[in-house]
């Protein structure tokens, strides 16, 4: 159950970090509507929530299971893109290279909840 809700949550986050991302192109006043800066926090929070609940759970310690640590390190990395795209990055191909850079981590996120073998921490 949990599992789902997870994947389901990450998909809206996604689906928000990229709508927000565009719409940083795009020079739209829909950035500032109210649910546009609320609704991102809550479901990043509920998909940390569930995360942390899911690692518990399954007995999933970050120290013992190296994939774990390398998701953990990549979330953050995503979030340190994330936040570079949508706020630091000063022109439009800094943005486009910090949304593709965010988008990576998301795909070494996915690849090591599906494998569940570390890439780096070997």
């Amino acid at each position: 159950m949990f599992k789902h809700l997870h994947m389901t949550l990450a998909a809206i986050s996604i689906s928000l970090f990229t709508l927000r991302f565009f719409w940083t192109l795009a020079n739209s006043s829909k950035l500032h509507a109210k649910w546009v800066k609320i609704t991102p926090h809550i479901v990043d929070t509920l998909l940390l929530t569930i995360g942390v609940i899911m690692a518990v759970q399954y007995y999933i310690h970050p120290l013992e299971q190296l994939w774990f640590l390398e998701k953990l390190l990549a979330v953050v990395a995503y979030i340190f893109t994330g936040y570079y795209t949508l706020k630091l990055a000063r022109n439009r191909s800094m943005q486009i290279i910090g949304y593709l850079g965010a988008m990576g981590w998301v795909m070494l996120i996915v690849r090591l909840a599906m494998t569940r073998e570390p890439l780096f921490f070997l």
